[in-house]
């Protein structure tokens, strides 16, 4: 039965209903487990193909989502949306990224980190001195950069979708006045296109010129393409809501899209792979949101499928795996290397092999190692949170970072530095408005002085 069946008799309510809503979160949070589970994999050392596959979709999957959930409130809330993102993003960031710098040179007392060993190129890392510490906590604080690298390489997520997401609100906010003050349509499906556009356009000013963004890690370039994923993500919510709202689908996500969309996520995985890199040509650029939007779709169908379908324990295990997605993200790398130590011991290897960079390259592609890097990758985080979190319940052991970083704090922070600002460029703008007055007023009396001494020395007159 289709979720949003009408009943012939009464109209139910639609998106407002609060099961329904349920339902729909319900089924992306499965969705995001799904693209949790092929980010891992394009990490695990699996075949080539298999990894140019999930390469094209498995992050854009997320930036669409959160498009999807944006909500046209944030445009005149901002304070809110701002201070959810800063919670979300930029403090689990803050708090992991710290921690892999501090045990940074713990590591190469375990082998886990050394200077034989490292990226399949050969690229390894080195101990770091106090210059190179501090420099790293300067720009993780104020410039979401300077993580590990070998631990933390995926945590360039955070600092994109939190740059992006205040981009996007900024923009939507832009587009909104300038609507109002051309007498245009307001529709939110017409805004999130012209977003579309204008990102579409500057990607691809952007890879054809390589043009880098000042002041952002890696040049901005995954931000840019984050923006314009997150504009069709929430394009496609809108039109969602639309269709339902009058019962009628022009285009509806069924299993025929479902199949196309595989399929050219297969072909193009074998002629022209595409990833949300910091570098991209222009074909790349070109065919990541393709790529993008047809991953999600076929990730979504099965969400939902499988959701509503009621297999009960795939639909909850996945759905918890869903909620987590960020401590995967986060430390699926550092699970890696439980496996890597296995390989290890098993083949015989040296020791500092456990080293490797995101797995232990010997067999990498070949072997069936790749499953249980899989396996490690998505369960250990999900363990470790599971343990810390019964440990914490039963020694009382809570920090209630709510007090220290809450949402309400958070925003009257927000709300004293932008009333600060604004006091500040206030003022700024009034000595500049008065002194331009006094300026124009000087100038017009030494004109005017100028002119009087001209006619009184007028030689007719004389």
């Amino acid at each position: 039965m289709d979720l949003f069946e009408q009943n012939p008799i009464v109209e139910q309510p639609i998106i407002s209903d609060a099961a329904t809503r349920q339902a729909r979160d319900r089924a992306f949070s499965i969705c995001k487990a799904l693209a949790i589970v092929c980010v891992v994999i394009s990490h695990s050392g699996a075949p080539s193909f298999l990894t140019h596959f999930v390469f094209q979709f498995h992050v854009p999957v997320f930036f669409l989502c959160a498009g999807y959930f944006f909500k046209e409130k944030y445009a005149s809330n901002w304070a809110d949306f701002v201070g959810k993102k800063f919670n979300r993003l930029y403090l689990p960031f803050l708090r992991w990224s710290l921690f892999f710098l501090i045990v940074h040179n713990l590591w190469f007392y375990t082998g886990f980190l050394n200077t034989t060993y490292g990226n399949a190129e050969g690229g390894v890392l080195a101990y770091y001195s106090w210059h190179i510490f501090s420099q790293r906590v300067w720009c993780i604080i104020f410039n979401m950069s300077g993580y590990d690298e070998f631990f933390a390489g995926s945590f360039w997520f955070f600092r994109a979708l939190f740059i992006a997401s205040l981009l996007f609100l900024l923009c939507y906010k832009l587009f909104e006045r300038i609507s109002k003050s051309l007498r245009l349509s307001e529709s939110p499906i017409g805004i999130g296109l012209a977003i579309a556009v204008t990102f579409l356009l500057l990607g691809l000013w952007q890879s054809v010129e390589h043009l880098t963004m000042t002041g952002v890690a890696q040049g901005g370039f995954r931000e840019v393409q984050a923006v314009l994923l997150m504009a069709l993500g929430f394009v496609f919510s809108k039109y969602e809501l639309a269709e339902q709202q009058v019962h009628r689908y022009v285009f509806k996500l069924n299993f025929p899209v479902a199949a196309v969309c595989l399929l050219y996520l297969l072909v193009s995985a074998w002629y022209y792979p595409t990833s949300m890199g910091f570098r991209a040509n222009l074909l790349q650029w070109i065919c990541l949101p393709v790529a993008g939007v047809a991953g999600f779709f076929m990730l979504l169908w099965l969400s939902r499928l499988i959701d509503n379908k009621g297999w009960g324990w795939l639909a909850d295990s996945l759905a918890y795996i869903g909620d987590r997605t960020l401590y995967i993200f986060a430390f699926h790398l550092l699970a890696f290397r439980v496996v890597s130590v296995l390989k290890v011991w098993i083949l015989g290897l040296p020791w500092k092999m456990v080293g490797c960079h995101t797995v232990v390259h010997v067999g990498e592609g070949t072997d069936l190692f790749f499953i249980l890097y899989i396996i490690a990758g998505v369960g250990l985080p999900l363990l470790w949170l599971a343990g810390y979190r019964k440990l914490v319940d039963k020694y009382d052991l809570h920090i209630n970072w709510a007090k220290v970083f809450n949402k309400t704090v958070g925003n009257q922070v927000i709300k004293i530095v932008v009333s600060v600002v604004s006091f500040i460029c206030r003022w700024i703008w009034i000595i500049i408005r008065v002194g331009s007055q006094w300026l124009w007023s000087s100038i017009k009396s030494v004109l005017k002085s100028i002119k009087q001494i001209v006619a009184a020395s007028n030689v007719r007159e004389e």
